[in-house]
This record gives C-alpha cells, sequence and structure tokens, in this order.
C-alpha cells in the first residue's frame, strides 16, 4: 500500500533502532523472541563492524534473552524499514542529518522522552513521524543485560504522514513483552509523559534517591505538584486539557511499578553522561516562555540538574 509519500506500509519487515540504551535492548529482544527482523545501530558510533551480542531481558517474571545485530547508521546506504529512536533526544539533529539521505521517506516512530523532539526532522522535510510515549521502566542490570518492567502499552500517533501506516507500524512493534497501541490524539499523553518527567528527572537525582520516593514521602509528592501546576498552565495555553490529580496519580502509578529503580536521568548523572534535561524542564520553560508564562519550579530544579552534570 504505497502512502503517497514514498514509502510502501505493506513492506514494513525490517526494523531498525537506533541508540543502543537499555530500551533499544529490551525492545530489540522483544522483537527477535516474536520473529521480528530488529537491529539496533549506534546512533553517534561512525564505524561500519557489525556484530551479533547475547542479550537478557529481566522482566520480573522471565529472564529473557536473544541474540541481536548491532551495527551503525553508516553501515547502511539505504534504511528501508520501519526506524525506532531510543538514543536520547539532545542527539535528535546529529541523527537527523545521517538519516536524511537514507531514510527520509521511512518511517520513524520517535520512543524517546522530551517536549517538541522531533521538530528537526519535520524542519529537514521527513514525512512520517510518529511519536510514541513510552509506558514502561528499565535499568542497566549488567553488561548487555538490561531490567524492563512493563507498566501498560505504549499508545503511537502521527506527528507528521500517514494515518493509514499507523495500525501496521504498531503491529510489527507490538509483542506481549513490550506492547504498543494505536493513539489518535497523541498529544495529551505527550504532554502528560513530559510534565511527569519534569517532576521525575528533576526531583529524584537532585534527591539521589530511586523513583519509589514519590509512593512514600507526602513532602515529595508536594514539591512535584507545586511544578506539575506551572506545567499544566502551559499546557493549556497550546490546547492541552489535563488535571492535576491525573498526573498526580500517574507518577504514583509509575512510583509504585519501578520502586527501587533510578530513574534516567538519575543514571546518567551516576554515569556521568549527558543528561536530557534539555528537553524536558527547559524545553517546557521555552514553551512557557513563547506563552508570556514562567515556570520558576520547573525552571530552578532544570538549573540545578543541569549544573550538577556540569560539576559531574
Amino acid at each position: 500500500m504505497e502512502t503517497g509519500n514514498g514509502f510502501d506500509a505493506s513492506e514494513i519487515n525490517k526494523i531498525y533502532i537506533i541508540g543502543n540504551g537499555v530500551i533499544a535492548k529490551a525492545l530489540a529482544v522483544a522483537l527477535a523472541i516474536n520473529g521480528r527482523s530488529a537491529t539496533i545501530l549506534r546512533g553517534s558510533v561512525d564505524d561500519t563492524g557489525t556484530s551479533r551480542e547475547h542479550v537478557e531481558v529481566d522482566t520480573g517474571e522471565d529472564l529473557l534473552s536473544a541474540h541481536i545485530e548491532i551495527s551503525s547508521i553508516n553501515s547502511y546506504e539505504k534504511l528501508d524499514g520501519l526506524i525506532v529512536l531510543t538514543n536520547k533526544s539532545f542527539g535528535n539533529e546529529q541523527i537527523a542529518r545521517k538519516l536524511h539521505a537514507k531514510a527520509k521517506h521511512s518511517p520513524i516512530v520517535f520512543l524517546q522522552n522530551g517536549l517538541h523532539i522531533e521538530n528537526c526532522f519535520s524542519d529537514m522535510g521527513f514525512e512520517n513521524l510518529y511519536r510514541c510515549v513510552l509506558m514502561a521502566t528499565s535499568q542497566t542490570a549488567g553488561e548487555n543485560s538490561v531490567r524492563f518492567r512493563l507498566v501498560a502499552a505504549s499508545p503511537i500517533g502521527v506527528i507528521a504522514g500517514s494515518e493509514e501506516m499507523l495500525p501496521n507500524i504498531v503491529t510489527q512493534l507490538n509483542t506481549s513483552i513490550f506492547s504498543f497501541r494505536t493513539e489518535p490524539d497523541i498529544q495529551p499523553f505527550i504532554w502528560k509523559k513530559v510534565i511527569s518527567n519534569c517532576v521525575f528527572n528533576s526531583i529524584c537525582p537532585l534527591l539521589e534517591v530511586d523513583n519509589g520516593v514519590f509512593r512514600r514521602n507526602a513532602s515529595v509528592v508536594e514539591l512535584g505538584r507545586k511544578v506539575i501546576r506551572e506545567c499544566l498552565v502551559v499546557a493549556r495555553e497550546y490546547g492541552i486539557s489535563l488535571t492535576e490529580d491525573e498526573i498526580v496519580q500517574n507518577i504514583l502509578n509509575i512510583s509504585e511499578m519501578s520502586d527501587g529503580q533510578k530513574i534516567s536521568t538519575y543514571q546518567d548523572l551516576l554515569n556521568k553522561r549527558q543528561t536530557e534535561i534539555d528537553s524536558l524542564n527547559f524545553a517546557m520553560a521555552d514553551a512557557a516562555k513563547q506563552k508570556g508564562i514562567f515556570v520558576p519550579v520547573t525552571s530552578l530544579l532544570g538549573t540545578l540538574i543541569k549544573l550538577k552534570s556540569e560539576l559531574n
């Protein structure tokens, strides 16, 4: 089925996962176990070598494993298939430049955190863009071993391009291990997740505690509510209708499901890696500024994370 913009949606038979972190590995193993063709492509490494690595995923119920092909974007002249971005979103502009001549017409799913992270792809004329809101938590458990907890089916919706292609994309990605679903109105889900991440990804690393702190400490929840209230004012200016209670409940649910796990920004700080705070608290502050709104608590927490990262 030709979508009218250069890609045949009926021929999605190869999945390229960009990024080699815990989510990429969990997704690759889930797909491989279910007979799908999936290759991990390192986003920031330009070597042309290809290897097969044994990857293990602890789901809490089962210990799963598969041999996964790992390569790099530069190893391919063209990427005809479904592309899933799991790399940190601060690398998206570089990835977009690498993919422009190889995959401009291919469907691209952003399995990433952040607000407006797809803009650089839109600006470069990519035609089939889809946002996924991740409903899972993960953490490194060892070399090529990850701990993965599914919270719910992750919704995928259209940002640009063909709505007809969306069901086929979801069918290709969906498994009982790592599940996905179609979502006709993805923006509220994006904002809900970003606001929740503005809370988790700033408060947990600054307090140096795991995700379960929100279910254990009412004072920490109240600090989170201050961030939520600021962000909801911004969301309403962009036509997004959410409530404080539903976001607090979302945070409490995630806190319970991932009790003992460290949020990604905390993991990044501990491992002296660049964080995604620019696409979270600072992106929210930028969106607020465009509407003449100030978000002081959200901005301060983001600034403290950036300073903590620089000091590391």
